[in-house]
């Protein structure tokens, strides 16, 4: 089983494709890299490596649940303000000319071109690396929970968020529930529902194409990000949520079972 990190294109990474758990990892917001052609985007330096242009301490936490649980993750590699990997193409907040109270210059009046070139270099490849890395597993009829890993700021629009770990689904909620029910292992944690974001929020484009689509279970996590702003702080929150998510996933431990028998059959 490799660990190596492939780049199936210059703006996705794979990770730990060939490995053989019960789970798939995706993380859209894993970089603040802005690629040189686009300019900094005209974005004052300070919010460059802000959490508008990337979901701080994402990456790291997924890199370390990927190790742990044994399972595939792609992620992008550049800034969700060029493309954001969890939006469809027709979404303004793709491409977005404004995030909460930051201007992006370089996203004003982007012409029908600029954006399918961006959908072509980052969107596709992205989607590409993902249905890849799925059809690999289908071949080899290994069963798969679709989980997607972000973070989010403490503060929005002014206001302070309360909750510290986010539970999202769209239609499909099967794993949202299970790991909801493990939430009394985290009893100093304050764990909520499809919070801070929710379906209504366009948030579940990813579990939507990727997940539900391909009759997978899926559940998108939101992590605070004061709570992964240091590399130790990375690898306790990732204890925690394999706190909800091994007893969660023993809950589909027969479902999977029986999909593989139907794949085998």
């Amino acid at each position: 089983m490799s660990s190596e990190i492939e780049q199936s294109s210059p703006y996705v990474e794979i990770h730990n494709r060939d490995a053989n758990g019960p789970v798939v990892l995706l993380c859209e917001h894993a970089s603040h890299h802005i690629p040189e052609q686009y300019h900094g985007l005209g974005l004052d330096p300070a919010h460059r490596h802000s959490h508008a242009a990337w979901d701080p301490g994402a990456r790291a936490v997924a890199m370390k649940l990927s190790e742990r649980l044994h399972a595939p993750m792609v992620a992008s590699r550049v800034s969700r303000l060029v493309y954001d990997c969890n939006r469809p193409p027709e979404a303004p907040s793709a491409m977005p000319e404004c995030s909460e109270v930051i201007d992006v210059p370089g996203n004003h009046n982007l012409t029908e071109s600029q954006r399918s070139a961006r959908i072509d270099s980052v969107y596709r490849p992205f989607c590409d690396a993902v249905t890849s890395v799925l059809a690999q597993r289908a071949a080899h009829h290994l069963p798969t929970v679709l989980i997607t890993i972000h973070s989010f700021t403490p503060n929005f629009h002014g206001r302070v968020r309360a909750v510290e770990i986010g539970i999202l689904h769209d239609a499909d909620s099967r794993m949202a529930d299970a790991m909801l029910a493990q939430s009394q292992r985290l009893p100093h944690r304050r764990i909520q529902r499809n919070a801070p974001y929710g379906p209504e929020d366009g948030v579940t484009h990813s579990l939507k194409l990727h997940g539900i689509a391909n009759g997978l279970a899926n559940v998108m996590i939101e992590i605070r990000n004061d709570l992964v702003a240091t590399p130790d702080d990375e690898d306790a929150m990732a204890q925690e949520l394999l706190q909800l998510l091994h007893p969660a996933l023993a809950t589909f431990e027969l479902e999977l079972a029986s999909q593989k028998g139907k794949q085998d059959a």
